[in-house]
């Protein structure tokens, strides 16, 4: 299974409703399908793994060099990542009136479920935007396999639902809808990629990955925690081949830029207007140009 995994061809996710592929249908996103293996839940998948399919150790220092100056970049100021009022990027609401309105209300359209799952799509599509496009894997000098887009979904994840815990009872429900669509995807993801007999424990054994990621970033974001304690978990999580502690130098620039993108990010969240978190019209940091990222250090 590991080996049909690993030699999987690339393939589009089908899982974003209507209205998210209004927005990104003409973003090509491209996703190359690899087992995804972790040190503690998949060391034994590890051992049968045969030698001449295993991703090589050096995934990063192996990989064409990327000419950004990743020193630089992450430190400006945070702000809003809501999208502005006229940017062509937002989605809204069609605004029916009369008859048509009293239909699609009788229909439920307008419904706080409703408009929760298309605002759930929505968001669940722009943290694909920032997880399946090249840019990501560009700046962080990393190889595209299933683990790193599994990792950096997850990481993504995490940001919007840790913002919607700490909006209550409303975000805690908006997180369930979003948790639902993450988790449809990620099967059909698992599913293309060749893994059909064991596909049940595959996503039970992902769950538990996804919900470990998620305890160790809580844990690593905490006033108590020490300052490199993201950049460890992260290394961790994303970064090691085989879940090891120990992080290698040639990576080291790579972990501590993505560890100031993260701490960026949440604070970047925590500014975003409330309307624009549930509607999904906010979108992460561009990793387009390095350049754009530079900038006075935020202490």
């Amino acid at each position: 299974m590991l080996s049909r995994l690993r030699s999987a061809a690339p393939h589009v996710s089908s899982a974003l409703s209507y209205q998210t592929n209004r927005v990104f249908k003409n973003t090509p996103i491209e996703t190359t399908y690899y087992c995804f293996l972790n040190a503690n839940a998949f060391s034994s998948k590890v051992a049968t793994a045969s030698a001449d399919s295993s991703p090589s150790s050096n995934q990063i220092s192996d990989k064409p060099e990327v000419k950004v100056n990743l020193n630089a970049m992450f430190w400006s100021k945070p702000c809003s990542l809501a999208l502005a009022k006229d940017s062509p990027l937002r989605i809204e609401d069609p605004d029916f009136s009369a008859i048509k309105r009293f239909i699609f209300k009788l229909l439920l359209f307008y419904s706080k479920q409703s408009k929760s799952i298309r605002g759930a799509n929505v968001v669940y599509g722009r943290i694909l935007y920032q997880v399946d496009r090249p840019p990501i894997y560009d700046v962080f000098n990393l190889e595209k396999t299933f683990k790193t887009t599994f990792s950096l979904l997850v990481l993504h994840m995490w940001l919007v639902l840790r913002w919607l815990k700490e909006d209550g009872k409303e975000g805690t429900e908006f997180g369930q809808y979003l948790y639902e669509i993450y988790n449809h995807d990620l099967e059909l993801r698992v599913a293309k990629a060749g893994v059909n007999l064991l596909l049940t424990k595959w996503m039970k054994d992902l769950e538990k990955i996804f919900y470990g990621n998620i305890v160790a970033y809580d844990a690593a974001t905490t006033q108590e925690a020490k300052h490199e304690d993201l950049a460890n978990v992260l290394w961790r999580n994303i970064f090691s081949e085989d879940g090891s502690d120990s992080m290698r130098d040639a990576a080291s620039t790579s972990v501590q830029a993505m560890a100031r993108y993260t701490r960026r990010e949440l604070t970047c969240l925590s500014m975003t207007e409330k309307e624009a978190m549930y509607s999904g019209n906010f979108l992460f940091t561009p990793l387009t140009s390095p350049t754009q990222q530079t900038g006075k250090k935020v202490r």
